[in-house]
């Protein structure tokens, strides 16, 4: 119990985290057309237009992925007191928001790539509080 108390700020990010990519991930894979179709609208005129399938699938596996290694770092947070997993999941919750961030800035949808930013800090200083 020790380690929760400790490492309260830690376990927040986490849960944040977990919500974020694991509530995302799933969207994707239960709403694959909705998604697909609306992302292809998005991107048409740019060089990734033809490539949205492919992106929808690569992000939606790198988001299922952060969400469940946010899991395995509370757990491993909650038993052992090591923050080496939570570091490891920021850091893969960070690469995943620039990947978004590069996709909304070629879709030239500057309001979606802001709204990006606030996760984005987030993460980061989870990064910067573990490491």
């Amino acid at each position: 119990m020790d380690s929760i108390s400790t490492n309260f700020t830690e376990l927040l990010i986490l849960v944040f985290i977990l919500i974020t990519f694991l509530q995302s991930g799933i969207d994707k894979a239960t709403d694959w057309g909705g998604n697909t179709g609306w992302l292809k609208d998005h991107f048409s005129g740019t060089f990734l237009s033809g490539m949205v399938p492919l992106m929808v699938g690569i992000i939606l596996i790198i988001e299922v992925i952060t969400g469940l290694m946010a899991i395995l770092a509370i757990w491993w947070l909650i038993a052992y007191g090591d923050t080496s997993m939570t570091l490891y999941t920021c850091v893969l919750a960070c690469v995943t928001l620039l990947m978004l961030l590069f996709g909304q800035r070629v879709a030239k949808d500057y309001a979606g790539a802001f709204t990006l930013t606030g996760y984005f800090i987030v993460c980061m200083f989870g990064v910067y509080i573990t490491s």
